[in-house]
């Protein structure tokens, strides 16, 4: 694995074990998020490759101090960077460089380097998101939860306004020239949802069912959000395991064609007899890494059935496809009319979705990385084993 591979897979396992489900916005999605916003600008910026590489283990490791809450969240990641770099043969100008990238990410840190300025552009890149809102909502949702900062619709609209115009910049010539001016149509966006709050404001104060009525969606869209975007991450995950899976299958397939139409009718010749093992061996390997393969991306079938108890005992989970596809329509309609009815039953279902999707994503990413240590290790061991057949002849 590549530096870089190292440290996703680091941060990507750090987060996913370590960091409170408090954090709905700085977590795994922003960080891949300003990794390929770092990939933009450098592709971009004329950045050298070794600079890419220390933009990107920035961009990787600058919001892991979060493990730790978000007091001094900077100072924490590079103390966990630190300790990823003790065994990665890396000089220490590096590290260092990725220290002070990695602090220029600070709220409101003036960028001093051309480095510092695309990191620095990177890590606000959902300014210019068609996605802003309601990205935003999930910062709000974080504040409430970790800090217990409480604001309006209102307020937070005006925030988010005078964070934009009045202390947020871009400092790449790229960011300015492209990302400018879709940071300018959000900006549109607020004004227009500022506008509108003002014009229902006299509705509001004289309606009190209304008012309340808001009052209790308020907090829905923030959890809307989050289960929107977590769930589309578990998704957008589980499709780069199978991607990953289908490399493996196809590279290990086109060994074992090769192996099997080239190398193997040769064997019988006592000339090639030193050839026998080291083919075996990479013929075991490739088959052994093509099962683990397979087993990440096999699908479990289920029932496909449920009954009209299960559905009033709150027992299925009427989101996963698994579980209704035998049921004739009008029994999954009347389910799916009972679970739209029970507000703590939709979200329990939700949270059901979201944690056996998880459950299915970690096995995924167990088997694929035993698959791709065996491929490696495989590889290792059929090149000593060739070395040694030809030295020996």
């Amino acid at each position: 694995m590549t530096l870089l591979e190292q440290s996703e897979d680091f941060v990507y396992n750090l987060l996913k074990d370590k960091l409170s489900i408090l954090y709905s916005y700085h977590n795994f999605s922003h960080t891949t998020d300003v990794v390929c916003a770092v990939k933009e600008l450098c592709d971009n910026e004329n950045v050298s490759d070794q600079d890419k590489e220390m933009l990107l283990v920035a961009a990787w490791f600058h919001d892991t101090g979060y493990i730790n809450g978000s007091e001094n969240h900077e100072k924490e990641s590079i103390k966990i960077a630190t300790d990823f770099f003790k065994d990665k043969n890396k000089p220490s100008d590096f590290l260092d460089k990725v220290s002070s990238l990695i602090a220029a990410t600070a709220k409101y840190y003036e960028p001093k380097t051309h480095l510092e300025r695309i990191i620095k552009d990177a890590d606000f890149v959902h300014i210019i998101s068609d996605e802003y809102v309601s990205t935003c909502e999930l910062l709000r949702l974080e504040w409430k939860n970790t800090e217990n900062k409480l604001f309006s619709n209102k307020d937070w609209a005006i925030l988010n306004l005078d964070f934009l115009e009045n202390k947020h910049q871009f400092y790449t010539d790229y960011a300015k020239a492209n990302w400018q001016p879709l940071k300018e149509k959000n900006l549109k966006r607020i004004h227009k949802k500022i506008n509108k709050q003002d014009s229902k404001m006299a509705d509001e104060l004289n309606n009190v069912p209304k008012k309340k009525k808001d009052k209790v969606e308020k907090p829905d869209r923030g959890i809307d959000t989050l289960f929107r975007v977590t769930l589309g991450n578990h998704t957008r995950l589980s499709g780069i395991a199978d991607s990953k899976a289908n490399i493996l299958l196809s590279v290990n397939a086109i060994i074992i064609s090769i192996a099997l139409s080239t190398i193997i009718p040769k064997l019988d010749s006592p000339k090639n007899a030193h050839l026998v093992i080291p083919t075996f061996i990479m013929l075991i390997s490739s088959v052994i890494t093509i099962i683990f393969a397979i087993l990440s991306t096999r699908p479990k079938v289920t029932t496909g059935v449920f009954t009209r108890e299960d559905i009033e005992a709150k027992k299925i989970n009427l989101l996963f496809f698994g579980n209704f596809y035998k049921m004739p329509l009008h029994e999954y309609e009347w389910a799916m009319n009972e679970l739209m009815k029970d507000k703590d039953y939709l979200y329990g279902t939700m949270i059901k979705d979201l944690y056996y999707l998880g459950i299915v994503l970690e096995r995924k990413y167990r088997l694929l990385r035993v698959a791709y240590n065996l491929f490696m290790i495989g590889i290792i061991i059929t090149v000593l084993a060739f070395v040694i057949a030809f030295r020996t002849l």
